[in-house]
């Protein structure tokens, strides 16, 4: 499935695809996402950072089954990038949320980025195993920081891709060069 930059021309189909999540799932976004006018905000650029779509295009339409968006943190630390990554139910399981989650690494490596975090609540395995199967390691715990839609308290972990570190490794052993210049 392609993988693009969120245009004008996904809004609709974007907007569906998060309108669609398990509210469980729109528990751990911190961005209103079924708000239009935030969707919108990204297909014009704003809101800092990239954003990318995977979508297909149907008789009706675009159909979006997932984004990823990695957003610069400010000041001292804008050498970080923050990774948010979302896949639609259905195709949880495919390799979707992988190559989502590469295309983002490969592109803020590209923008200069040298380290990546994202954060995952402690509860998701699949996620943790993703994310620890492209390089990222742990970092902290945050013991009951993010509370669910039912008021539960939730642990989260923080991860990160030392981009340096990465590097370093693969070219000990001489896959940078079977890489052909990936740094994901």
């Amino acid at each position: 499935m392609p993988v693009t930059e969120v245009r004008p021309e996904h809004c609709e189909a974007l907007l569906q695809f998060f309108r669609a999540l398990p509210e469980g799932d729109l528990t751990f976004i911190e961005e209103e996402v079924t708000d239009p006018d935030v969707v919108r905000s990204w297909a014009r650029g704003e809101g800092g950072g990239s954003r990318w779509v995977a979508v297909s295009e149907e008789s009706g339409g675009p159909v979006v089954t997932g984004y990823v968006a990695v957003r610069p943190l400010p000041g001292w630390s804008d050498h970080v990038g923050r990774l948010r990554l979302v896949v639609s139910p259905a195709a949880r399981g495919s390799g979707l949320g992988r190559d989502l989650a590469r295309h983002a690494l490969v592109q803020a490596v590209s923008a200069g980025l040298t380290k990546i975090v994202v954060e995952v609540v402690a509860e998701q395995g699949a996620a943790l195993a993703l994310f620890t199967g492209l390089g990222f390691r742990g970092e902290a715990v945050l013991v009951d920081h993010v509370r669910d839609r039912s008021g539960d308290l939730r642990d989260l972990m923080v991860l990160a891709h030392h981009v340096g570190d990465t590097w370093a490794g693969m070219s000990a052993v001489g896959l940078d060069d079977a890489l052909d210049g990936d740094p994901a």
